[in-house]
């Protein structure tokens, strides 16, 4: 019995070996007869492999090293008073050379600029310490170019463990309260510092700047109020990419969020609706409505852009085809007055679209697209806020005498505003900033007339290249969302509970 058992337990781990193995088997069998002329070799794939491996290694091995230096000073005190001060100079030196670290990195990636003075040589010397070591190890026949930096990455961590492995010997268990809380935010913070706060600090730095391509980007860029100041202005009056303005793309990106988001809550409240009473195959319906959240969105979006084709796209044959009907019965009951007339207004109105010339239409396109991507997401978000919700509010209501409309305002809305706040929020701030669509589907045009904010940022990033400039766009794009946030949140009550 307990051997059924054990293979039970390993069985979905050996379907999914045998899955990956099959994947793998056939796109070989797919692409082989076609790999004619591709360099892409196996001594190419082990070395970037190696590389990514390295990286994520070494990384893992800082993050634990990190980990375990905080640990430490939680977690272990000093044996008597002689080896408190051996320890906390140990602990001090590891600490110092990470906050070193820390400041050399920001030198390296333009940050802060410390020159050729001693003191930052000095504090360059922890991330200086590989390729140091490297040479070392050549120029004394120790290593071959190929294997010098295997050998000082291993001196380093051998260095690092001993450091650490002092500290442990040295130590003993001592009770914290606060040790696990400090453990175990710490990988958080490193994440949060380096993915959010350092990028923000160099986009803010950034943005008081004249860099650009003239400047080698950050090379040879000046920095001061001065330089902010003009960004700010050119912004606001200037051109953001090639002709169009600040104020005429914002009110397009409100238009373009306002529309998005109001068809994502309102079909996804009518989907969770329907979704949330009891009927057959609900499980599959689920699954269908969430299918087009679950594509990637570049392919659907390079998917509707040939469907928005002039001649051979699915809309404009679906027209083409109803304009033809229209026609037919048009001509079919031209003797009836009212009924000719109707049909054969709609035949002279109703046929292809010009989607990609068309301004208005073009716009119209990416609008179809975001709201096919963004009602699925609502749907899920509000179906679980429904579910949470007790029958026993509705059972009540019944009786009171309260019909469906008033139990969907007076129960419904008020108990999902804690789940319809945060993702109205996410909704407004993904939808304003909704790049790939824009860009996939119709790249800005025609004549930069569907580009919203971020997509002119883009152009000004990477056409222009006016990095300063898109860092202060960038800025104040990110305000704009922070102030809507603080006033939604304001006069919503989003982050009040729903009893309140």
């Amino acid at each position: 019995m307990e051997e059924k058992n054990g293979l039970r337990r390993f069985l979905p781990t050996f379907l999914w070996l045998a899955a990956g193995v099959a994947v793998i088997w056939g796109l070989v069998r797919l692409i082989a007869p076609y790999s004619a002329g591709i360099t892409l070799t196996q001594k190419i794939i082990v070395a970037r492999l190696t590389e990514v491996s390295g990286f994520l290694i070494a990384l893992l091995i800082g993050l634990a090293a990190i980990e375990v230096f905080v640990y430490q000073i939680f977690f272990r005190g000093p044996r008597d008073i002689v080896t408190a001060v051996f320890v906390r100079a140990l602990q001090g030196i590891f600490g110092l050379t990470l906050l070193l670290a820390v400041v050399a990195f920001f030198d390296l990636t333009d940050l802060i600029r410390l020159g050729d003075s001693t003191l930052a040589n000095l504090i360059r010397s922890p991330i200086n310490l590989p390729a140091n070591l490297q040479k070392a190890l050549i120029n004394a026949s120790i290593a071959s170019k190929s294997s010098a930096g295997l050998w000082s990455m291993l001196i380093i961590v051998g260095g690092v463990a001993i450091l650490l492995g002092a500290v442990q010997a040295l130590t003993r268990p001592r009770p914290t309260k606060l040790g696990l809380a400090y453990l175990l935010v710490t990988p958080a913070f490193i994440g949060i510092f380096f993915l959010i706060l350092y990028p923000f600090a160099f986009e803010v730095k950034l943005a008081f700047s004249n860099a650009s391509l003239g400047t080698q980007a950050t090379k040879n860029a000046s920095y001061g109020l001065i330089y902010g100041w003009q960004n700010l202005v050119t912004l606001f009056t200037g051109n953001v990419a090639k002709e169009a303005k600040f104020f005429e793309v914002l009110g397009r990106t409100v238009l373009w969020t306002v529309i998005n988001v109001t068809f994502h809550v309102t079909g996804g409240m009518i989907l969770a609706l329907m979704l949330n009473r009891p009927m057959k195959l609900r499980g599959l319906y689920r699954t269908l409505l969430v299918f087009p959240w679950a594509i990637p969105t570049t392919i659907a979006a390079m998917a509707f852009r040939n469907e928005f084709d002039s001649r051979y796209g699915f809309f404009n044959i679906i027209l083409r085809n109803l304009q033809s009907w229209f026609a037919n019965v048009a001509s079919q009951t031209g003797s009836w007055s009212v009924i000719g007339d109707a049909f054969n207004w709609l035949a002279q109105n109703i046929g292809p679209v010009s989607w990609k010339q068309d301004p208005f239409w073009a716009f119209v396109s990416v609008l179809i697209v975001n709201i096919w991507l963004g009602i699925p997401f609502m749907m899920v978000i509000i179906l679980g806020g429904l579910q949470s919700i007790s029958h026993e509010y509705y059972e009540a209501a019944e009786i009171d005498g309260a019909s469906p409309w008033q139990s969907f305002w007076n129960i419904t809305i008020p108990l999902l505003r804690p789940v319809l706040t945060p993702a109205i929020i996410l909704g407004v701030v993904w939808t304003f900033n909704k790049f790939d669509v824009i860009y996939l589907v119709t790249q800005g045009g025609p004549q930069e007339k569907t580009d919203i904010l971020v997509s002119s940022m883009y152009k000004a990033a990477f056409q222009f290249y006016r990095y300063g400039f898109t860092a202060m766009f960038a800025l104040v794009i990110f305000l704009i969302l922070f102030v809507f946030t603080l006033v939604f949140l304001k006069v919503s009550g989003g982050l009040k509970s729903a009893t309140e």
